[in-house]
């Protein structure tokens, strides 16, 4: 299958960083992923028709029943919207759902700048201080098992690999889950976009770069562990904005 709406380093604008989405496991995703990633880019803005059944067909080389479950998709995730005798048509950005993990795994994809990673940590700073605040007040063995392990990977691995960007998700996530609020889990798909594009963007490799985050991160644990939900919340918040720090994305 063809996919022609992909995006390209090449031709991405000044000061967007792309970092390529993983690969979709199926064709209609595939083709969701490619006319999501266009829309995004604006290729197609605000308004715009998509082309007719037969372009896209051709184009890429799927079966209409493939389309259709491919627009489907951009449709539940608010990318698009169909209307009698006008043809499916594109959304304004503020109807995207910004929560979906393909949305915002397409915003990385077609290239992020400061002002993302900025909303990204707006967001978290909205939701994360208060979760942990909660995890200080209703945390139980469990949660803080799920936590020490998450910091413990990131101890255990290199600054610059996989397993400690893992390690940094699952802490952040265990205090999401030990909150005890769904609303505030359902927080994760922007934490881990968020920790994705600061670990492609710049990992913190420098020894000093890599205390610092590590002990921030221990004073998350230790201040939920302590059931100081101040402590919790002020310590979340500065492992946020150092992150912003460190990619020169800071109001």
């Amino acid at each position: 299958m063809r996919a022609p709406f992909a995006s390209s380093n090449a031709s991405a604008g000044a000061g967007l960083v792309m970092i390529p989405a993983g690969r979709a496991r199926s064709n209609h995703a595939e083709v969701a992923r490619s006319l999501g990633t266009a829309i995004i880019t604006g290729r197609y803005a605000a308004g715009a028709k998509l082309p007719g059944d037969g372009e896209l067909l051709a184009a890429f080389g799927v079966s209409r029943p493939v389309l259709r479950e491919s627009v489907k998709t951009l449709v539940a995730k608010g990318l698009l919207t169909t209307k009698a005798r006008v043809g499916t048509v594109v959304r304004e950005r503020a109807a995207w759902n910004m929560f979906d993990a393909d949305v915002l795994a397409w915003h990385l994809e077609a290239g992020i700048d400061r002002r993302f990673l900025r909303d990204l940590a707006e967001i978290r700073l909205a939701v994360e201080p208060a979760a942990a605040a909660l995890a200080a007040e209703r945390r139980g063995p469990a949660d803080l098992a799920a936590m020490e392990a998450g910091l413990a990977r990131m101890r255990a691995e290199p600054s610059d690999s996989a397993g400690f960007a893992e390690g940094d998700l699952a802490l952040h996530v265990a205090v999401a889950v030990a909150s005890g609020n769904p609303f505030m889990r359902s927080i994760g798909g922007v934490i881990e976009v968020a920790l994705r594009a600061s670990f492609q963007l710049s990992a913190p490799v420098a020894a000093t770069e890599r205390e610092t985050t590590l002990a921030a991160h221990a004073a998350i644990l230790a201040a939920i562990a302590a059931r100081d939900p101040r402590g919790a919340a002020a310590a979340i918040t500065d492992v946020i904005h150092n992150g912003l720090r460190r990619h020169g994305a800071a109001a």
